[in-house]
Protein backbone atom coordinates (compact mmCIF):
# COMPACT_ATOMS: atom_id res chain seq x y z
CA UNK A 1 0.00 0.00 0.00
CA UNK A 2 1.33 3.45 -0.94
CA UNK A 3 2.31 5.55 2.07
CA UNK A 4 0.46 8.77 2.85
CA UNK A 5 2.36 12.04 2.61
CA UNK A 6 1.43 15.34 4.26
CA UNK A 7 1.59 18.76 2.63
CA UNK A 8 1.69 21.61 5.13
CA UNK A 9 0.54 24.83 3.53
CA UNK A 10 -1.39 22.62 1.18
CA UNK A 11 -4.11 25.18 0.51
CA UNK A 12 -1.69 27.54 -1.29
CA UNK A 13 -1.05 27.31 -5.05
CA UNK A 14 2.18 25.31 -4.69
CA UNK A 15 0.69 22.93 -2.15
CA UNK A 16 -2.48 22.39 -4.19
CA UNK A 17 -0.47 21.66 -7.31
CA UNK A 18 1.69 19.13 -5.49
CA UNK A 19 -1.36 17.49 -3.94
CA UNK A 20 -2.93 17.08 -7.38
CA UNK A 21 0.23 15.71 -8.96
CA UNK A 22 0.93 13.22 -6.18
CA UNK A 23 -2.70 12.07 -6.05
CA UNK A 24 -2.63 11.54 -9.82
CA UNK A 25 0.44 9.37 -9.24
CA UNK A 26 -1.49 7.27 -6.73
CA UNK A 27 -0.01 8.80 -3.56
CA UNK A 28 -2.51 9.54 -0.74
CA UNK A 29 -2.17 13.14 0.49
CA UNK A 30 -3.05 14.63 3.87
CA UNK A 31 -3.59 18.29 2.98
CA UNK A 32 -2.73 20.49 5.95
CA UNK A 33 -4.13 23.93 6.70
CA UNK A 34 -4.20 26.18 9.75
CA UNK A 35 -7.98 25.87 9.40
CA UNK A 36 -9.05 22.24 9.15
CA UNK A 37 -12.43 23.11 7.65
CA UNK A 38 -10.77 25.11 4.88
CA UNK A 39 -8.36 22.24 4.29
CA UNK A 40 -11.29 19.85 3.87
CA UNK A 41 -13.03 22.25 1.48
CA UNK A 42 -9.92 22.70 -0.68
CA UNK A 43 -9.28 18.95 -0.71
CA UNK A 44 -12.81 18.25 -1.94
CA UNK A 45 -12.34 20.69 -4.80
CA UNK A 46 -9.00 19.14 -5.75
CA UNK A 47 -10.43 15.62 -5.73
CA UNK A 48 -13.21 16.80 -8.04
CA UNK A 49 -10.62 18.09 -10.53
CA UNK A 50 -9.08 14.66 -10.94
CA UNK A 51 -12.16 12.55 -10.19
CA UNK A 52 -10.38 10.97 -7.23
CA UNK A 53 -10.46 10.60 -3.47
CA UNK A 54 -6.82 10.43 -2.41
CA UNK A 55 -6.61 13.98 -1.02
CA UNK A 56 -7.92 14.52 2.51
CA UNK A 57 -8.02 17.99 4.07
CA UNK A 58 -7.38 18.59 7.76
CA UNK A 59 -5.50 20.89 10.13
CA UNK A 60 -1.70 20.93 10.10
CA UNK A 61 -1.22 18.83 13.24
CA UNK A 62 -3.58 16.14 11.98
CA UNK A 63 -1.86 16.12 8.58
CA UNK A 64 1.56 15.56 10.15
CA UNK A 65 0.13 12.74 12.27
CA UNK A 66 -1.48 11.18 9.17
CA UNK A 67 1.80 11.08 7.23
CA UNK A 68 3.56 7.74 7.30
CA UNK A 69 6.95 9.43 6.89
CA UNK A 70 7.11 12.32 4.43
CA UNK A 71 5.94 15.81 5.39
CA UNK A 72 6.25 18.52 2.73
CA UNK A 73 6.47 22.12 3.94
CA UNK A 74 4.97 24.55 1.39
CA UNK A 75 4.30 27.73 3.37
CA UNK A 76 5.54 31.27 2.64
CA UNK A 77 8.94 31.93 4.18
CA UNK A 78 7.36 34.48 6.51
CA UNK A 79 5.57 31.55 8.19
CA UNK A 80 8.43 29.03 7.86
CA UNK A 81 9.96 29.04 11.33
CA UNK A 82 6.74 29.61 13.26
CA UNK A 83 5.06 26.71 11.46
CA UNK A 84 7.96 24.38 12.22
CA UNK A 85 8.02 25.44 15.87
CA UNK A 86 4.38 24.46 16.17
CA UNK A 87 4.83 21.11 14.42
CA UNK A 88 8.21 20.10 15.86
CA UNK A 89 7.02 17.46 18.30
CA UNK A 90 4.84 15.81 15.66
CA UNK A 91 7.72 15.61 13.19
CA UNK A 92 9.72 13.18 15.32
CA UNK A 93 10.19 10.02 13.26
CA UNK A 94 9.30 11.82 10.00
CA UNK A 95 11.29 13.35 7.14
CA UNK A 96 10.64 17.02 6.44
CA UNK A 97 10.77 17.98 2.77
CA UNK A 98 11.33 21.74 2.75
CA UNK A 99 10.36 23.39 -0.56
CA UNK A 100 10.33 26.94 0.83
CA UNK A 101 12.38 29.70 -0.82
CA UNK A 102 13.20 32.84 1.23
CA UNK A 103 12.09 35.37 -1.37
CA UNK A 104 12.36 39.04 -0.48
CA UNK A 105 9.02 40.33 0.82
CA UNK A 106 9.62 43.51 -1.18
CA UNK A 107 10.68 41.91 -4.46
CA UNK A 108 10.16 38.23 -5.44
CA UNK A 109 12.97 38.61 -7.96
CA UNK A 110 15.37 38.70 -5.01
CA UNK A 111 16.23 36.26 -2.25
CA UNK A 112 16.95 37.09 1.40
CA UNK A 113 18.71 34.13 2.94
CA UNK A 114 18.37 33.55 6.69
CA UNK A 115 21.49 33.54 8.90
CA UNK A 116 21.78 29.75 8.54
CA UNK A 117 22.34 30.16 4.78
CA UNK A 118 19.07 28.78 3.37
CA UNK A 119 15.55 27.85 4.39
CA UNK A 120 16.56 24.18 4.36
CA UNK A 121 19.41 24.80 6.78
CA UNK A 122 17.23 27.03 8.95
CA UNK A 123 14.70 24.20 9.25
CA UNK A 124 17.40 21.70 10.21
CA UNK A 125 18.82 24.05 12.84
CA UNK A 126 15.35 24.61 14.29
CA UNK A 127 14.30 20.95 14.32
CA UNK A 128 17.61 19.53 15.50
CA UNK A 129 19.72 16.69 14.10
CA UNK A 130 17.27 13.85 14.76
CA UNK A 131 14.61 15.05 12.29
CA UNK A 132 16.04 14.87 8.75
CA UNK A 133 15.36 17.93 6.60
CA UNK A 134 15.63 17.52 2.83
CA UNK A 135 15.37 20.43 0.40
CA UNK A 136 13.55 19.76 -2.88
CA UNK A 137 11.04 21.14 -5.42
CA UNK A 138 12.28 24.71 -5.02
CA UNK A 139 12.35 25.58 -8.71
CA UNK A 140 8.96 24.31 -9.93
CA UNK A 141 6.32 26.96 -10.55
CA UNK A 142 2.86 26.64 -9.05
CA UNK A 143 1.39 27.23 -12.50
CA UNK A 144 3.30 24.26 -13.90
CA UNK A 145 2.15 21.99 -11.08
CA UNK A 146 -1.49 23.00 -11.54
CA UNK A 147 -1.38 22.73 -15.34
CA UNK A 148 -2.43 19.08 -15.27
CA UNK A 149 -2.62 18.75 -19.02
CA UNK A 150 1.17 18.96 -19.35
CA UNK A 151 4.05 17.12 -17.67
CA UNK A 152 6.25 18.90 -15.14
CA UNK A 153 8.83 20.58 -17.34
CA UNK A 154 11.96 20.46 -15.18
CA UNK A 155 14.35 18.31 -13.18
CA UNK A 156 14.41 18.36 -9.39
CA UNK A 157 17.53 18.98 -7.31
CA UNK A 158 17.41 17.29 -3.89
CA UNK A 159 19.75 18.16 -1.03
CA UNK A 160 20.08 17.51 2.68
CA UNK A 161 22.41 16.41 5.43
CA UNK A 162 21.60 12.69 5.44
CA UNK A 163 21.95 10.42 2.41
CA UNK A 164 19.25 7.82 3.09
CA UNK A 165 16.44 10.37 3.62
CA UNK A 166 17.70 12.17 0.52
CA UNK A 167 17.31 8.96 -1.50
CA UNK A 168 13.80 8.43 -0.13
CA UNK A 169 12.77 11.94 -1.16
CA UNK A 170 14.27 11.43 -4.61
CA UNK A 171 12.16 8.29 -4.98
CA UNK A 172 9.03 10.15 -3.88
CA UNK A 173 9.66 13.10 -6.20
CA UNK A 174 10.27 10.73 -9.10
CA UNK A 175 6.62 9.66 -8.84
CA UNK A 176 5.79 13.06 -10.39
CA UNK A 177 7.33 11.88 -13.65
CA UNK A 178 10.46 13.98 -13.24
CA UNK A 179 14.16 13.21 -12.86
CA UNK A 180 15.47 13.86 -9.37
CA UNK A 181 19.17 14.49 -8.85
CA UNK A 182 21.19 14.14 -5.66
CA UNK A 183 22.59 17.66 -5.21
CA UNK A 184 24.53 16.90 -2.01
CA UNK A 185 24.42 18.24 1.51
CA UNK A 186 22.16 20.88 3.01
CA UNK A 187 24.44 23.77 2.09
CA UNK A 188 23.64 23.11 -1.58
CA UNK A 189 20.22 24.61 -0.82
CA UNK A 190 21.88 28.04 -0.77
CA UNK A 191 22.44 27.74 -4.53
CA UNK A 192 19.24 25.86 -5.35
CA UNK A 193 16.91 28.18 -3.44
CA UNK A 194 18.70 31.25 -4.81
CA UNK A 195 17.99 30.18 -8.38
CA UNK A 196 14.23 30.54 -7.92
CA UNK A 197 14.18 34.37 -8.06
CA UNK A 198 16.33 34.18 -11.19
CA UNK A 199 13.69 31.97 -12.80
CA UNK A 200 10.97 34.36 -11.65
CA UNK A 201 12.81 37.29 -13.23
CA UNK A 202 13.22 35.42 -16.52
CA UNK A 203 9.65 34.15 -16.56
CA UNK A 204 8.13 37.62 -16.20
CA UNK A 205 10.57 39.27 -18.59
CA UNK A 206 9.19 40.55 -21.89
CA UNK A 207 12.61 39.90 -23.40
CA UNK A 208 12.16 36.11 -23.45
CA UNK A 209 9.49 34.16 -25.41
CA UNK A 210 8.36 31.92 -22.54
CA UNK A 211 7.08 31.82 -18.98
CA UNK A 212 6.95 29.21 -16.19
CA UNK A 213 10.34 27.77 -17.16
CA UNK A 214 12.25 25.46 -14.83
CA UNK A 215 15.73 23.98 -14.50
CA UNK A 216 16.87 21.08 -16.69
CA UNK A 217 20.12 19.11 -16.39
CA UNK A 218 21.42 18.36 -19.87
CA UNK A 219 23.79 15.46 -20.40
CA UNK A 220 26.51 15.96 -23.02
CA UNK A 221 25.87 14.57 -26.49
CA UNK A 222 27.38 11.15 -27.05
Amino acid sequence: MTETIAIIGGTGPQGQGLALRFAMAGVPVALGSRDGARGAEIAAGLNAKIDGDLITGMDNDAAVAAADEMVILAVPFSAHNATLEGLKSGLVGKILVDIVVPLSPDDPKLVEMPPEGSATEAAQALLGPDIPVIGALHNVSAYTLNNLGAPVNCDILVCGGKLEPRKKVMALVSKLGVTAYNAGGASAARCIEAFTPILIRMNISKAVPFSHAGLKIWAPDT
